[in-house]
Formats: structure tokens, sequence, C-alpha cells
């Protein structure tokens, strides 16, 4: 029995071990964790995080070929293949602060894989991580490996929240890379190997070390950009007239560009965007390549831009004062069909609000309260540290914020809504019932664009849609300033 072990129980080794497991049936898979609660989470009936369909695939072969567990040098140890797949959040303090990936876990996994091993092993890169990192964590191990051989692998992994199951089911390719030597070699093929047990073959990709890792940073870039320049469109629009729907559909239909994230939207979020382009801007910079840094850290402007647009309209929008005024908030989460809430461009816009001393009502059905209150509490880039993880101080909690258990709680009484996540259930709510129930003029304003703007406008709503023709009362109001 192939004996693998993963470090690292959170989105990406949860999840991408289970689906291992699931189709390796005569694999021992061992997910670790040094967080006790963690591992107690995924052995428990309530998994530690919310994906369609991966609760089955866990209880399929939970407890017979996949193993959640604390005890993490003894697995380890135990291991042929080991997946490292810990935090590399982004720098908060030092050389490359708020851009640099701190790779201080990743070195700690490292040398206590080397203190514990007795056997060879291969090492598997399956966080996100900097080009170059397998040669630093190469000459960790080897400087601590006490005749042991280990082998470096890179297999990034590509999943979307919310469908991050049938994206491992059928993905559309899976990258491995790894030296180019003998050993290197076989390492490959023995990792292939697994795949290749649900996984075609034309679409395990092997290469070299370093092209994986930049692999992974340029793919998450590339996506990006490309929300970016629908989102610089959307401004565009909402000045000419034009729609960013129709102008996105016309362009998807070339077939050179494709129809896929051209959604315009209040901004993208998540825990990788942000941080893997602000990763690579840092390391064009340590390369010299000035322009290009310059080049990708303008997807970053444009998506912070769009969310400080976003805000000020809606500020703009209601007489140029949110002070003391209702502000539902409906959806939290950075997309729908996941309660992951890292980076999304909800915070900087509840956070511009509060800052215009707006009071807000928020729901989101997958979002707890406490992690809420946890994330408007939080600094920049605190939310990928230990401390993300600790309970929010009495002195964090908001005052000028609640949360609420559904969207017409959240709308009643208020002046204004903000859809920051596209839920299926916020296209379904009855907009005449929370019309009512709302401070007159009732705004609408749809950073997801997920609401039929006529119809609402029927009902008596001032409407805002990103990259949509202005209300008329928004002209009007325009016009008057």
């Amino acid at each position: 029995m192939v004996k693998i072990c993963c470090i690292g129980a959170g989105y990406v080794g949860g999840p991408t071990m289970a689906m291992i497991a699931y189709k390796c049936p005569d694999v021992k898979v061992v997910v670790v964790d040094i967080s006790t609660a963690r591992i107690n989470a995924w052995n428990s009936d309530h998994l530690p995080i919310f994906e369609p369909g991966l609760d089955e695939v866990v209880k399929a072969c939970r407890d017979k070929n996949l193993f959640f567990s604390s005890d993490v040098e003894a697995h380890v140890a135990d291991a042929e293949i080991i997946f490292v797949s810990v935090n590399t959040p982004t720098k908060t303090r030092g050389l490359g602060a708020g851009k640099a990936a701190d790779l201080t876990y990743w070195e700690s996994a490292a040398r206590m894989i080397a203190d514990v091993s007795k056997s060879d092993k291969i090492v598997v890169e399956k966080s996100t991580v900097p080009v170059k990192t397998a040669e630093a964590i190469e000459r960790i191990l080897t400087h601590n490996s006490g005749g042991i051989n280990f082998q470096i692998l890179s297999n990034p992994e590509f999943l979307a929240e919310g469908t991050a199951i049938e994206d491992l089911t059928s993905p559309e390719r899976v990258l491995i890379g790894g030296r180019e030597t003998p050993g290197g070699k076989k390492a490959i093929e023995a990792l292939k190997a697994v795949y290749a047990r649900w996984v075609p073959d034309d679409r395990i990709i092997t290469m070299n070390l370093w092209s994986a890792e930049l692999s992974k940073l340029a793919a998450n870039a590339f996506l990006a950009q490309r929300i970016s320049s629908m989102n610089a469109i959307s401004a565009l629009c909402e000045a000419t007239g034009a729609n960013v729907y129709e102008v996105a559909y016309a362009i998807g239909k070339d077939s050179r560009i494709g129809h896929r994230f051209l959604n315009a939207s209040v901004g993208f979020g998540g825990s990788c965007f942000q941080k893997d382009i602000l990763n690579l801007v840092y390391i064009c910079e340590c390369n010299g390549l000035a322009e290009v840094a310059n080049y990708w850290r303008q997807v970053v402007h444009i998506n912070e831009y769009q969310k400080s647009r976003f805000v000020n309209r809606v500020v703009s929008s209601m007489f140029n004062t949110v002070s003391g005024k209702k502000i539902a908030i409906l959806g939290f989460a950075f997309k729908k069909d996941t309660g992951d809430t890292r980076e999304t461009a909800a915070i900087d816009v509840c956070n511009g609000l509060v800052g215009d001393q707006a009071l807000l009502s928020i729901y989101d059905p997958r979002v707890t309260e406490d992690q809420i209150r946890r994330d408007l509490a939080l600094n920049k880039f605190d939310w990928d540290h230990p401390q993300h993880l600790m309970p929010s101080s009495p002195s964090a909690t908001l005052k000028q914020v609640s949360v609420v258990m559904d969207a017409y709680q959240a709308a009643k009484g208020a002046h204004g809504i903000c859809i920051m996540t596209e839920w299926d259930e916020f296209k379904t709510l009855d907009y005449q019932k929370i019309f009512n129930g709302m401070e007159k003029p009732a705004f609408v304003f749809d950073g997801r664009n997920v609401v039929n703007v006529e119809e609402l406008r029927k009902i008596g709503f001032v409407v805002f849609s990103i990259g949509k023709p202005l209300d008329p009362w928004l002209k009007d109001l325009m016009a008057a300033a």
C-alpha cells in the first residue's frame, strides 16, 4: 500500500487528499495538522469547510483509507509521499512586506520532515509558492538529511472554491514539476501513477520544477487580469450608457478570448488572486523587472479602485451621506457556494461604509457572525496569519454592525441594500416585500449583477448595477451636482 501524508488540513489539503483516497482505495492517505480543533472537525459530522460534494467523498473513505490526525511527526515519518499544503501568507513586516510570500511555515515543515525521516521521501509542494522555493527547500532537506534521499516535486492546485470536488474529479490538467535527473524523473512517475488512477494521461503534464511553480502564479495572474479588465470597462460603461453584460458577451464570442471570467463585479476576492499577483510583483522586482512588476501591480490597483468606486457610488447616491443610515449587506463570502471570506470584497466595502458612519445589517447563508466580526476587525493580510484563528476581542466588535439570519431581516427599515455575493437565493427574493419594509427612496446597489434591474425599478427601487446604464435618478443627481 502506498502511504501518503499531507501536512495541512485546509482548503487545499483536505479536499485534495479526500479525492485521492476516494479514487485510490489501496492508497493510505493521512492528513495531519497541528490544529487539534481543525482535525477534530474533519473527523466530525460538520467538516471545517463547506464545499458541495465534499461531505460525501470524505465520509465514503474516512477511517478506511483516509485519516485525519494531529500526530504530525509519526505520520510524516511513515509516509512515502509527503504533500506540503501549509500557509504561505503575505509578509506583513520586514523585507518584501505587503508583497513577498512568508515561507516560515514551509521552512518549518521541511526541517521537521528532515528530522523525523528514516527512509527516502518524495516531498510535494502543494501550497502556492514563489518560483525557486523548491531549491530552498531542497537545500534544507539535503543539509539535514542524515543520508536520506529526498526528491522535491511541484504539484500546484487549480481548484475553484464552490466547484473543488468537480475540479478534482475531472481536472483540466494536473501539473507535476521535478528535477530533470534520474531520481527526479522517477519521483515524477511515482506521483503521476497516483493521479493516473482517474485522470487521463493527456491531462497530466510533466515539466521542470520552476515551470510548475511559475505556472500557478501566472494562471492566477491571468485570471485576475481578465476580471480587472472587465471591471475597468464597467466604469466606462456606466459613464457612457453602455451595458457591460452586452460588451462582455460580444467579447466572449471571440474564440481567442472566450467567455469565462468576463463578469464585471465589485471586485475579485479569495485567498489566491491578490496574494499571488503581489508575490509575482515582488519576484519581478527582485529580478530587476520593474516594468513587468508595474504591469501586474495595476491588476490589483484596479481591483482596489473598483471596491472604492462602489462605496463612493453608494454614498454619493444617498445624498452624499450614509451617516446613521441602515445599509443591508447581502452576502459576505467572496463568492457563492463557499463560506470562505478571505479577501472578500465585502470587507473593504463594509469598512468603507462604516467609516462614513453607516449602520450595517449583514446576512450571509454560510458565514458565521464570529467570522464576519473577526474579518472586519483585522488589518490587511492578517487573515492569513495565526491570529486569524483566534476569537476577536470585545474591543474589535463593531457597534455599527449587526449580523442577522435572513435577507428580509437585514433589509427591514434599511435605506439601501448592497448585494456583495452572488448567492442564488438573492435572485428570487420577494423584492416587493423588501421594498415595502424599507425607508424611501429605497436603493439597491448590485455588486454582482444578480437582480433584474428593470423589474426592481418598476417596484420603485433606485438601482445601481455594476457596468449597467445608470438609473435615471442617479443621472439626474449627477447632473444636479
